[in-house]
């Protein structure tokens, strides 16, 4: 079953996209029924109510509106966390000085035979 549980319990998921740091706060976090992907669903966002406003946190709320569920390649995940209260949901640029890379992908191939990759 993966990590999904109680609709109380709160993840921090952080993963590389294009050069890009993304931490985002979902409710359930799954293996997935995708090999080799993580499945994230219920985004938490910050009230819309506060005054003030974090731009990072909009745009992650524009390139995120309408989806239900998102798939995340499993080697573009840096790290989840189960956590107590929603932080900031953000995107960075990945450093060129940071250890911060995706792990080497698989090389899948369909069928079996001799051709050659």
């Amino acid at each position: 079953m993966g990590l999904m549980a109680s609709p109380r319990r709160l993840y921090k998921v952080t993963f590389l996209s294009q050069g890009q740091v993304y931490e985002v706060y979902a409710r359930r976090v799954n293996q997935g029924g995708l090999l080799g992907f993580v499945e994230v669903e219920g985004l938490v966002w910050g009230e819309k109510t506060s005054v003030v406003v974090d731009p990072s946190e909009e745009r992650l709320q524009r390139e995120f509106e309408g989806v239900k569920r998102s798939y995340l390649p499993m080697h573009s995940v840096i790290r989840i966390d189960e956590v107590e209260k929603k932080g900031q949901s953000r995107i960075t640029e990945a450093a060129r000085g940071e250890n911060v890379s995706a792990f080497p992908v698989p090389y899948f191939r369909s069928g079996g035979g001799d051709s050659k990759p």
